[in-house]
């Protein structure tokens, strides 16, 4: 909350500052009069367009974020938890340059419609003087607009013609293009289409960086100021240029400034792009192929020098699917095994393409040779990567969120299979939740093997886990009845039994905060947002305010 009031803090001091600096000095006196209080208008989000258009860069420089992530030295666990939450403060910085493009964009049609008129309205008036400024040799020119056209041609023509006008229409459009592609709907059901037009960004910033080059805002230079005083000379602009009166104002237009807030960011970019490029040329050998339940499948991989740590993520493209296109997906391999996997849920028509590219529509067996070539950037560093920054974990996964706590969980299997006296995680509550029944079967096999370990070593306790099915029917309810009493759960073959419905999250976080006083414990999500909306309200709301209490810390995985 502190950052974000500190970055909207900085939203306002520069708005009010910049529309000052064009409302007051006499610098702009005469822009004034030819444009009112527009100028200003447009001038004040500009600039808080300049400073929001270096920031939306930053939380998409993936490798910069894990390089600051993994950097103990300028990154505690407060500052890491700040760089989880970089896809929303991208999108609220994308909704800043939305407003303050709208307001830019509105108060620059008034000075386009002023500017026009006064080109054409009547010659005895300051307005149509102070435009006519530029026609004679020796002048120099205030309104920018110098044919004789009336509106609203002369609207049109500004737009069409003028540099200003041209780029304004293309970087426009171009922000109205990625802001209406990036809604939910759109991502989930056509992510083709949000991912194309995301690339938009790219005429956008050449836009922005040229837009002002044209220098169409113009201020009376500072040697006029020092023989014309506008405030004095304004009252008798007949005389202007006549013996013992003022001499004609001189002006000059503002130097574009925007390249100079966008030019680091835009280098910064570039590196990362190159960085991805580098990466997605190495070589990556798909070793398996398993056909889950569920519409999933799970691909092992190796890589020369592949790295990873629990709950990371990688960005992966399937040329045989798109030349272009890459979607994230969660490791579900641990860092001790010698391949890394992932899981991929049929969903669309790029994971409908992966399932058919790697043969899995087929009957027969897929020769290794015959799989598509992959090509992998990252791994990234994720809010799971911390979960063995606690002794006490929450781990709350819903459908295929359960993925990076497939990494967790096996990484504490081999941890405890050789040396858990150095772990400092010593008590997992383990949340799954899902609505189909076919969907616990590609994860129950690590839950097995866990509660097998764990009985074996005395430490059952270590590990809670508690399934819910949200989703059954008629017939299905039935046959839980009937098997109730067996051992094992009917499900997913676990001593532990499937709960029906969903978590009383209140009465969760209360009995663990009763088991753990004075603990600092770790909630970790994988999930949609209004889960996450409860787990948050929950973690606060069960927190006590006095530091040595309990308190319970929220994560969630955002990419």
């Amino acid at each position: 909350i502190l950052f974000q009031l500190v970055w909207l803090g900085l939203n306002v001091f520069l708005f009010w500052w910049y529309y000052l600096v064009y409302d007051v000095p006499p610098k702009f006196f005469y822009t004034r009069v030819l444009l009112g209080r527009a100028l200003a208008l447009a001038r004040a989000p500009a600039a808080c367009l300049n400073f929001n258009c270096m920031l939306i860069l930053l939380p998409v420089c993936r490798n910069l974020l894990s390089f600051l992530r993994g950097s103990s030295a300028c990154c505690s666990t407060r500052i890491r938890r700040q760089l989880d939450r970089n896809l929303t403060f991208h999108k609220m910085v994308a909704w800043m340059i939305a407003l303050h493009t709208a307001i830019h964009t509105i108060a620059h049609l008034f000075n386009v419609e002023w500017s026009v008129q006064a080109r054409v309205e009547e010659k005895d008036t300051l307005a149509a003087v102070l435009s006519g400024l530029g026609d004679k040799p020796h002048e120099s020119y205030v309104n920018f607009f110098r044919q004789t056209i009336a509106n609203p041609v002369g609207g049109l023509y500004v737009a069409f013609t003028y540099l200003a006008g041209i780029t304004g229409v293309v970087i426009t459009l171009a922000l109205i293009l990625i802001i209406t592609s990036s809604t939910k709907t759109i991502r989930r059901s056509y992510f083709e289409v949000f991912w194309y037009t995301h690339h938009l960004f790219v005429i956008f910033f050449i836009g922005l960086v040229i837009h002002g080059a044209g220098r169409i805002v113009r201020g009376q230079t500072a040697e006029s100021l020092a023989e014309h005083n506008p405030e004095v000379c304004h009252k008798n602009f007949s005389h202007w240029g006549k013996n013992g009166a003022c001499p004609i104002p001189q002006f000059a237009g503002n130097p574009p400034m925007t390249w100079k807030w966008v030019v680091g960011p835009m280098f910064l970019y570039l590196c990362e792009r190159l960085v991805r490029f580098w990466r997605s040329q190495q070589k990556v050998v798909i070793t398996k192929v398993v056909i889950h339940p569920f519409k999933t499948i799970e691909l092992q991989m190796m890589k020369k020098g592949f790295k990873m740590e629990v709950g990371q993520y990688i960005f992966v493209k399937c040329p045989a699917v798109s030349k272009l296109e890459w979607h994230p997906f969660t490791l579900t391999s641990a860092p001790e095994e010698d391949y890394f996997s992932i899981h991929v849920r049929i969903v669309g028509d790029w994971t409908e393409g992966l399932f058919n590219a790697c043969g899995c529509d087929k009957q027969e067996f897929q020769e290794a040779w015959k799989l598509p070539k992959i090509a992998v950037d990252g791994p990234f560093g994720t809010a799971s990567e911390d979960v063995f920054s606690y002794e006490t974990v929450m781990l709350v996964g819903a459908g295929i969120g359960v993925t990076p706590f497939a990494s967790v969980l096996k990484s504490v299997w081999y941890k405890y299979c050789h040396d858990a006296t150095n772990l400092k995680l010593k008590k997992i509550y383990f949340y799954w939740l899902c609505r189909d029944t076919h969907a616990f079967e590609w994860f129950a096999d690590l839950l097995q093997s866990l509660e097998a370990q764990m009985q074996e070593r005395n430490n059952a306790e270590f590990l809670s886990y508690n399934i819910y099915l949200t989703g059954w029917d008629e017939t299905q309810a039935t046959h839980f009845v009937v098997h109730h009493e067996e051992e094992k759960d009917v499900i997913t073959g676990l001593k532990q039994k499937t709960l029906y419905g969903r978590p009383n999250w209140e009465n969760e976080f209360k009995t663990i905060a009763g088991k753990h006083p004075g603990s600092r414990i770790g909630v970790f999500l994988c999930g949609p947002e209004g889960l996450a909306d409860t787990l948050n309200k929950q973690s606060i709301s069960n927190s006590e305010a006095d530091p040595r209490g309990v308190h319970f810390i929220f994560n969630k995985e955002n990419f």
